[in-house]
């Protein structure tokens, strides 16, 4: 142990977690994921090349789908390389790089859950306003916006850690890098980083999360202000999917923060599945629950499949 931490000194390496006790069962733990990370990016891009085919006026799931398959693929190579090839260590550079694309990316899919708020305000709030308010332009104003958001206040971070000196374990706690973890191997005052990672969450996702509760408090009275019942059940359904995709981003994101503050004491097997949950889940759930959800989409995918089937029936007859 003793070689190992002076060996990443010298070398500038952080070395990922793996399942401890569990060394010889990679190989068999591999598989899930390997079948997880397989169908996200499949999902994604299925419901990508439906929306760019068949339902281009599903912008903001686009987006949903682009950010999700982005945070899959930006943790796919640590998490297999550790099953794999035991490729625990991760140099500097490359960590803070991954570190940036997955804070940067759940920024991005922050702002695109508050955009899809918005358009679900929109659609109830003042439908006849729809076409003019959520216009073509001004939805990639709005794409253009949250990933500049995002990706200026995460720059600092990489610049923030990179100006310590790592003199611990160097043991992350999880198969990827976050800012947080990464911050508490420091050994020097770590004070700017947590000030400025507190700034950064309010700015985003505080301040997300805020205004989507807002849309939908407005919402919800404008539809307890219509009079018909299956009206309300309408409306209310064409917002289901949007909140189980709220639900499935935040609840992880809060989970695995308390974890970090609040849950030392845990087992560290505790802390490496809530950062499995927080970085799979979502992408994993979102494609399904709109596709079951949201009935165009639905009717899209199964044209598409039938449309395949069709094919392969053609060319063995």
């Amino acid at each position: 142990m003793a070689n190992l931490y002076k060996s990443s000194l010298q070398r500038a390496t952080f070395f990922l977690t793996r399942f401890q006790g569990l060394e010889g069962l990679h190989g068999w733990i591999s598989i899930p994921f390997c079948f997880i990370y397989l169908t996200v990016i499949l999902e994604n891009l299925t419901i990508l090349h439906v929306i760019r085919t068949d339902e281009p006026m599903y912008y903001f799931l686009g987006m949903l789908g682009l950010t999700d398959l982005g945070l899959c693929l930006s943790t796919q190579p640590t998490v297999l390389g550790i099953f794999w090839f035991d490729a625990r260590e991760i140099g500097i550079s490359a960590c803070f790089t991954q570190l940036f694309f997955i804070h940067t990316l759940s920024l991005v899919e922050s702002s695109v859950l508050l955009s899809m708020s918005i358009d679900r305000y929109v659609a109830i709030c003042n439908p006849l306003c729809y076409s003019t308010v959520l216009t073509p332009v001004r939805i990639v104003k709005m794409r253009l916006s949250s990933v500049l958001r995002s990706a200026l206040l995460i720059l600092p971070l990489p610049f923030l850690l990179k100006r310590f000196q790592y003199c611990r374990s160097h043991v992350l706690a999880h198969a990827y890098c976050l800012h947080l973890e990464i911050m508490k191997l420091a050994c020097s005052g770590i004070t700017v980083n947590h000030i400025y990672g507190l700034f950064v969450v309010a700015c985003t996702v505080g301040m997300d999360s805020l205004l989507i509760f807002l849309s939908y408090s407005v919402i919800l009275r404008t539809v307890l202000s219509i009079a018909s019942r299956q009206e309300q059940l309408q409306a209310l359904n064409t917002c289901v999917s949007h909140i189980c995709a709220v639900l499935l981003f935040y609840i992880p994101m809060i989970g695995l923060s308390l974890v970090h503050r609040f849950g030392e004491h845990l087992p560290r097997i505790v802390h490496l599945l809530m950062s499995y949950v927080y970085l799979l889940v979502p992408p994993l759930m979102n494609p399904i629950v709109y596709s079951i959800k949201t009935k165009q989409i639905c009717q899209c995918i199964i044209k598409k499949f039938q449309f395949i089937k069709s094919l392969r029936c053609f060319w063995k007859d």
